[in-house]
């Protein structure tokens, strides 16, 4: 009995620790999630305008034979980039995301397309390097604190993989997996096709849905609509990599705060769960105890007596 008190002791002792690792995690990233809500809510005004510019020069007819907005039929390689974490402690966040590029590879096969993999994240890296998957490229070390730098440069690798002759490895559509921050209690997995861009022309003035206000005409583009709209998506690029590296990272946060918690409650169930358990051994054993004195008591008396 004396035994299984002290496992049993250890035990507690050690989801003690954990509870306090746990704990320590949650707040960490408790810490962390207004910075990334308040860079992502910063980030959100400048999507939107961008989107409205480049839908202006559209609405204002500019042509739409543009590399970027045309799909490419003579490839049938396609890029995708996972984003992923760069550490755990964070419930589905990864899995999801990873399994969600598992099935985007899958559907793309069956199209009779070949996906090439661009990563973000050392929890992605690490899975296909398991696996011995390809990779093209991979960025670790800016999930917790995305850079625009950093976006920057992955927009600009997937758009001269995109813009590159299909002879030399060109891609014909980019395609990104991301985890959306919705609220603190929800984050949802998304795959959205960034290439070829689909611009809808939108309808100018109105106020209805998809309408923007009425610009001042005459537009003038300088050194022509061309040049701008060829700049202009490809600032959109970058941006849309900016934002999704911020969602991905405020949905992070928010997964490891929501894991951690859940862990620490578990902790402390399964502390009150020993804590009994060792209660209800000591008391076996106290009770032994006594029934061994008792006992002995009894036979030292009957052995008195008997003289």
């Amino acid at each position: 009995m004396g035994a299984e008190l002290r496992a049993i002791r250890a035990r507690i002792r050690s989801v003690t620790s954990t509870a306090k690792i746990t704990r320590a995690q949650e707040l960490i990233a408790s810490s962390r999630i207004p910075r990334a809500r308040q860079h992502l809510e910063a980030a959100r005004p400048y999507a939107r305008e961008i989107t409205r510019a480049a839908s202006i020069l559209v609405s204002h007819g500019v042509h739409m034979n543009y590399a970027l907005l045309n799909r490419r039929p003579d490839t049938s390689r396609v890029a995708v980039l996972v984003m992923t974490s760069d550490r755990g402690f964070c419930g589905a966040f990864n899995n999801n995301a990873l399994r969600r590029g598992d099935a985007l590879s899958a559907l793309l096969r069956e199209q009779d397309k070949e996906p090439t993999f661009y990563l973000c994240g050392r929890k992605a890296v690490d899975f296909y390097r398991f696996r011995r998957r390809r990779t093209e490229r991979e960025w670790v070390g800016l999930s917790d604190r995305p850079t625009y730098e950093v976006a920057a440069e992955i927009g600009q690798t997937l758009v001269e993989a995109f813009d590159m002759p299909t002879r030399e490895g060109g891609v014909g559509e980019v395609h990104v997996v991301f985890t959306e921050f919705v609220s603190m209690l929800n984050q949802q997995t998304r795959v959205l096709r960034i290439l070829p861009l689909e611009l809808e022309e939108m309808e100018i003035g109105g106020g209805g849905e998809g309408s923007i206000p009425a610009p001042l005409p005459p537009y003038e583009f300088e050194p022509s609509p061309g040049v701008v709209l060829d700049l202009l998506l490809r600032q959109y690029v970058r941006g849309r990599i900016w934002s999704m590296l911020l969602e991905s990272s405020a949905s992070e946060h928010a997964a490891r705060r929501q894991a951690m918690m859940s862990a620490t409650e578990n902790a402390h169930e399964l502390i009150a769960h020993l804590t009994r358990r060792a209660n209800s051994a000591r008391q076996a054993e106290i009770t032994t105890e006594l029934t061994e004195i008792t006992g002995g008591a009894e036979a030292l008396a009957h052995s008195n007596a008997e003289r």
